[in-house]
This record gives C-alpha cells, sequence and structure tokens, in this order.
C-alpha cells in the first residue's frame, strides 16, 4: 500500500489452557523468542513479549493489511505447534481459546511496556483473572464474565 502511514501498537494477552502454570522457566525465554520470530515474519514488528507461567503478553507493531485475529491465530497455532514438536513430553500444552488484545497509543508506549517487562512482580499481587477484567474495565469494553475467565 503505497503512501500508508501507520502507527498500530497493539497489547496483547492470553493464557494457557486452564490457566495452567506450563510456561516453565526452562522454555520462557526460547518459547517468547519464537513468537517474535512469528511476529516478524508476518511483518509485524516485536516490540516486547513477556509472561508469567500462565499467560504471555505481546507488544507489537502491526501492519496496516494485517488484521490481528489472523496474527493472533498464527502466533498461538505455530507456537503451540512448536513446543510439541521440540519438546514431545509437553504434548497437553496449549493456549486458551480466545485474547484480549488493546490499542496503545505512542505516548503511553514506555508505561506499557515497562507493565510488560514487570509481569513477575505484578503477578505476585494481582491474577491474570483480575488482569483482564481490570483492562476490560479500563478500555470500556463490554463482556460476559462466563467467557473472560473460561
Amino acid at each position: 500500500m503505497a503512501h500508508t502511514y501507520s502507527n498500530l501498537l497493539i497489547h496483547a494477552l492470553f493464557s494457557t489452557k486452564t490457566r495452567k502454570p506450563s510456561i516453565e522457566a526452562e522454555i520462557r525465554a526460547d518459547l517468547f523468542a519464537y513468537m517474535g520470530g512469528i511476529i516478524g515474519n508476518l511483518r509485524a514488528k516485536p516490540l516486547l513479549i513477556n509472561g508469567p507461567a500462565d499467560h504471555v503478553h505481546l507488544l507489537f507493531r502491526l501492519p496496516p493489511s494485517l488484521p490481528v485475529s489472523d496474527l493472533m491465530e498464527k502466533v498461538k497455532a505455530n507456537s503451540s505447534r512448536w513446543i510439541h514438536e521440540r519438546w514431545p513430553h509437553r504434548s497437553r500444552f496449549a493456549w486458551q481459546t480466545g485474547y484480549a488484545a488493546f490499542s496503545v497509543s505512542e505516548s503511553n508506549l514506555k508505561d506499557v511496556k515497562a507493565y510488560i517487562a514487570n509481569q513477575e512482580e505484578h503477578h505476585r499481587k494481582v491474577t491474570f483473572q483480575e488482569e483482564v477484567l481490570a483492562f476490560l474495565k479500563k478500555h470500556g469494553i463490554e463482556y460476559d464474565r462466563r467467557f473472560v475467565l473460561e
């Protein structure tokens, strides 16, 4: 798309299935790097990927030609497959069905990066469920509690 300019910053998060703490320290760095590679291969730009044992936060710049849903589908499917292939004993690893994604303004980028970088400390005080509900409320997103916490 010639003469198209954008700065589409997205903060997305999703959990492991049933929030099982299955992103152990031994796979975390490799998994996050692999996810960054998937994002880059889709012509998006990964800025930061981090999370504790039961969920992941992604911060990336999205090209205008790529829907968020396509990127999320590919990141989740390919990373799950990769885990199964690389660590066959993790055959039960899975991501939750959905995800949450929020736009980020350039003026808030530094704060969002700090928030994502500080996930281990943050989740000593706040659960993933509490975090997601707070984001949904902050962004004025209507939700059905039955599906948010699946």
